[in-house]
């Protein structure tokens, strides 16, 4: 282990654990490339589907870019650096690039709790004021809102991840993990840690806690302004714009949820926590796609479109 000492500060190579003693550890990995395979492609393809159309330039549908751009950073952040440590011989990992994985698997998934919070935000909107929804929410006010989140996650994150530099791991370099945790990093240091404890509250409270909460208020919001349409056909109409959103945040809440609640080992909190980590990103293009009719519908004359020459040919 090489070990890069600045006074007394030590930074040494980590040992990640991963799954230890599990006899078929292999087929959970190829399991979780599949997964990062299918999420790599499917998000790719509601990315270029929504930026090649203009009918889906759409406030909307600028957030569902944004949630599918951070699905794609935090699966090319976690999974593949995982295939990389645990099908080689060695499951150590620098010092850097520890904190590199750190921060890049913490700033897309901030990312992609506030995404969803907006999502929320543009639901609410459209339910409850749909006569202003237009002047309320535009393609300007949703660039400009996720030009803010993605600077502030920035900030945010680089200031945690940084603020990591000024603590001694010479205690242990084991951290029984799937990736770098933050979490796990901080039961590490033998020196003072109590700034970084501040900032992992924070980072708590501002992403696991207050967006699940937004969303909440959200809806009820929405459950209020649905009671008040007289027909069951407008309200069906009104709640079926928000099946996407809700199986959405369900995919990503839901997993971590499960997670905290019920991981009774080592091995069972890895696998629990590194499927709540790779579930979303692989659901949430299935779920925009089969529940929004505009996708379909274009996807559906892209096909129709491709076979017409074939069909032709076919028929000489």
């Amino acid at each position: 282990m090489s070990l890069s000492q600045n006074i007394s500060i030590v930074h040494p190579d980590f040992f990640i654990t991963g799954l230890t003693g599990t006899p078929y550890s292999t087929y959970f990995y190829i399991f979780l490339f599949i997964i990062y395979f299918i999420s790599i492609i499917g998000n790719s393809i509601v990315i270029l589907i929504i930026a090649l159309h203009r009918s889906l330039h759409s406030p909307m549908y600028i957030g569902v870019f944004n949630l599918a751009l951070a699905d794609i950073g935090e699966s090319n952040a976690l999974i593949p650096n995982m295939m990389k440590i645990f099908f080689s011989d060695s499951q150590y990992i620098s010092y850097n690039d520890c904190l590199a994985n750190m921060f890049f698997v913490n700033f897309f998934i901030t990312v992609q709790t506030y995404t969803l919070v907006v999502l929320a935000f543009d639901r609410f909107i459209a339910i409850c004021l749909p006569l202003r929804y237009n002047a309320i929410v535009n393609n300007k006010f949703m660039t400009i809102l996720f030009s803010v989140i993605w600077a502030f996650n920035t900030f945010l994150v680089t200031l945690s991840t940084s603020l990591m530099t000024r603590l001694s791991f010479c205690k242990s370099n084991v951290v029984e993990s799937w990736y770098c945790d933050y979490g796990r990093l901080l039961r590490l240091p033998c020196n003072d840690s109590s700034i970084n404890n501040v900032i992992a509250i924070i980072i708590t409270a501002f992403f696991l806690v207050a967006p699940p909460f937004i969303i909440v208020l959200s809806y009820l919001g929405i459950f209020i302004a649905l009671c008040k349409i007289t027909t069951w056909e407008g309200r069906f109409k009104a709640l079926k714009t928000c099946v996407s959103h809700l199986l959405a945040v369900g995919s990503f809440f839901l997993p971590i949820l499960c997670n905290m609640i019920a991981a009774p080992s080592i091995n069972a909190r890895i696998i629990s926590g590194s499927l709540s980590f790779a579930l979303p990103p692989m659901l949430n293009p299935i779920i925009y796609v089969l529940n929004t009719a505009k996708i379909k519908d274009l996807i559906r004359k892209v096909l129709n479109n491709r076979s017409a020459p074939i069909r032709e040919n076919v028929s000489k």
